[in-house]
């Protein structure tokens, strides 16, 4: 596989040489791939078979599996993916990736299929990304994009709590999104992560929590968003809109990053690159990140009923009225 696509709004190529490998990273997202055009890439990630990271007598030690010389960084089973990788940060970053899981992880990977490609593609492609786009004060979000009725919406939440149903159907209508879960932002422009959508009922590959995946339809790579919405949900039978002040909008959309299980081993994997390397942010500016969105951009909080619920083009006509019926 050599192949290419825009991921956190950086070009990433990728020379693989493992078939399963390239077929896992391609799944439900293969149209984001492209062939290579000779343009250079921000990201390089190489895959190889039998290439032996465990000597690492010379090496500094950086924290418990992961080492630093001469500006690189060797990472052993990096977030539990099983695979090594070596990390060069200077004009661009280099990733060499080589799978040797410990005998524990190789079982976990035949035992939990789809916990092991979670773990890959964020090992390998999307935390990378994210980390390198830091540098120009980029940070992670649990958010989504998504354009509809003419209008860029932020939708942020907790996970579980409907964004992709409401993602999909603005889709379905003719909208446009860059990313289901994951996106970074300067504090105006979001830029998306290649990821599928998952959801109840999708034809893909079964993961966690009773959802499939599917690739996501009408992907952009940027959006630039007009308002914000945090999603919440509780019992009752309606679903209820009002303005949200920046600053609970921005506690809520940090909140939302550092519960997002997508996240969950990406902090240690951030702060030990930067740490090793000496480049890029130990920690993203998260909090300016969200507070730069919110004082730009209208808020809203939005309390989802029970289902059947409103679609998002309800709840855009709906902003600045306080409840919405079914």
């Amino acid at each position: 596989m050599r192949a290419v696509m825009t991921q956190a709004g950086q070009r990433l190529s990728v020379d693989c040489s493992l078939p399963w490998v390239a077929g896992l990273l391609s799944e439900a997202c293969p149209e984001s791939w492209q062939p290579p055009d000779g343009e250079p890439a921000d990201i390089e990630l190489v895959v190889r078979a039998g290439d032996d990271m465990s000597d690492v007598d010379g090496w500094e030690p950086v924290t418990r599996g992961a080492y630093r010389r001469g500006g690189a960084v060797i990472l052993h089973n990096a977030c539990g993916s099983g695979f090594d990788l070596r990390v060069r940060a200077e004009d661009r970053l280099r990733i060499e990736a080589s799978w040797r899981p410990p005998r524990r992880d190789r079982l976990a990977a035949l035992a939990l299929r789809s916990r092991f490609h979670l773990l890959v593609r964020a090992a390998l492609v999307q935390y990378p990304a994210m980390w390198w786009a830091g540098r120009s004060g980029r940070a992670p979000l649990h958010a989504a994009a998504v354009e509809a009725e003419g209008v860029v919406t932020l939708l942020a939440g907790p996970g579980g709590i409907g964004r992709s149903t409401l993602l999909l159907d603005a889709l379905a209508a003719g909208g446009r999104a860059c990313s289901d879960n994951l996106c970074v932002s300067d504090g105006r422009t979001v830029h998306g992560l290649v990821e599928p959508v998952r959801v109840e009922g999708g034809a893909g590959r079964r993961m966690p929590h009773g959802r499939r995946e599917m690739a996501l339809p009408s992907r952009v790579r940027s959006l630039v968003p007009e308002r914000v919405i945090l999603l919440r949900r509780d019992g009752l039978p309606y679903s209820t809109v009002r303005p949200l002040d920046p600053a609970p909008a921005a506690d809520a959309m940090v909140a939302g990053t550092y519960m997002a299980g997508e996240l969950r081993r990406y902090w240690a994997f951030a702060a030990t690159l930067a740490l090793g390397t000496g480049v890029g942010p130990a920690h993203p500016p998260i909090g300016a990140v969200a507070a730069d969105l919110a004082r730009h951009v209208p808020c809203w909080e939005v309390v989802l009923g029970r289902k059947p619920t409103v679609g998002l083009r309800e709840l855009l006509a709906a902003c600045g009225a306080s409840v919405v019926t079914r």
